[in-house]
């Protein structure tokens, strides 16, 4: 069964109305990225990004590349210890890239994944980019549940990567800048769909894929139709998930630049944002 025969059945979907249920929240939360004219007004969003290996890896050197001080932002690279620690609290959007959801998971503990939600709730973005959007969905044990999404065909979830085709909606051309369809890198990405967490607000669709990957025993067909990116709020905090890898070399890499802002100005524009106490020592 394709994933189209799914929304027009509603068979296993029984919560379509979930993809549509934001709109308060997320007119609320000024969800439209200002006019680019103010660019040159908006605070500096402070990015972290996950990388636990020793030196950069594929993803957070995109990242480092699009998200520099002429753009707008301040990216650095933070560890699994470090946001144990509590170093979120300094930033206001926290990336988690490419990999395995299930590592980035298990290195992060139980501990530091509690962190990330007290940071998302209390109004800190998340941008979740492919394994990022695993861990971020409300489908496994050891997800994040900060948005309400679950895998489909997760049996295929290794169904292999190449170059697709996603199609934007007008809410995802509004807010990253893009209309139409739009080629992207993909690998291995969630196929997302609504789930149905009652405690949960629903998401907002902003590209579906329009072509597919179907390697690895994957049946044709399944993954056309399914969300690419979507928005959501957690808390106070804005969430945005997605399945493809925009911010390769050569990608459309101000989908990424337009959705990272998004995320990091519920927390940037505010008056005051809150800094970690660092300890002090005392004279004995």
């Amino acid at each position: 069964m394709t994933i189209a025969t799914v929304w027009r059945t509603g068979i296993g979907c029984p919560t379509i109305g979930l993809v549509v249920g934001l709109v308060v929240g997320l007119m609320a939360s000024a969800a439209m990225v200002p006019d680019a004219t103010a660019a040159d007004d908006r605070p500096t969003v402070r990015v972290a990004i996950y990388d636990d290996a020793p030196e950069a890896g594929k993803g957070p050197v995109n990242l480092l590349r699009i998200l520099t001080s002429d753009t707008g932002f301040s990216a650095k690279r933070v560890s699994s210890d470090e946001i144990r620690e509590g170093v979120l609290v300094d930033f206001d959007v926290l990336i988690m890239p490419g990999g395995s959801g299930s590592k980035q998971a298990e290195r992060l503990q139980a501990s530091g994944r509690e962190m990330i939600r007290e940071f998302v709730r209390a109004g800190g973005g998340y941008v979740g980019i492919c394994a990022g959007s695993y861990l971020a969905s409300s489908h496994y044990d050891w997800s994040l549940g900060l948005i309400n999404a679950r895998v489909w065909d997760r049996a295929h979830w290794a169904r292999g990567g190449g170059d697709v085709s996603i199609r934007m909606t007008d809410a995802g051309w509004g807010l990253l800048g893009r209309g139409g369809s739009v080629d992207v890198r993909y690998n291995q990405g969630p196929l997302l769909v609504p789930d149905d967490q009652a405690d949960l607000p629903g998401y907002e669709v902003l590209a579906t894929f329009e072509t597919e990957v179907a390697d690895k025993g994957a049946q044709p067909g399944s993954m056309v139709g399914t969300h690419a990116i979507i928005r959501s709020m957690y808390g106070q905090g804005r969430v945005i998930c997605y399945s493809p890898h925009p911010e390769v070399s050569g990608g459309p890499n101000e989908i990424i630049a337009s959705g990272v802002r998004w995320a990091g100005e519920g927390r940037s524009g505010k008056a005051s944002r809150p800094r970690r106490k660092l300890a002090t020592s005392s004279a004995p």
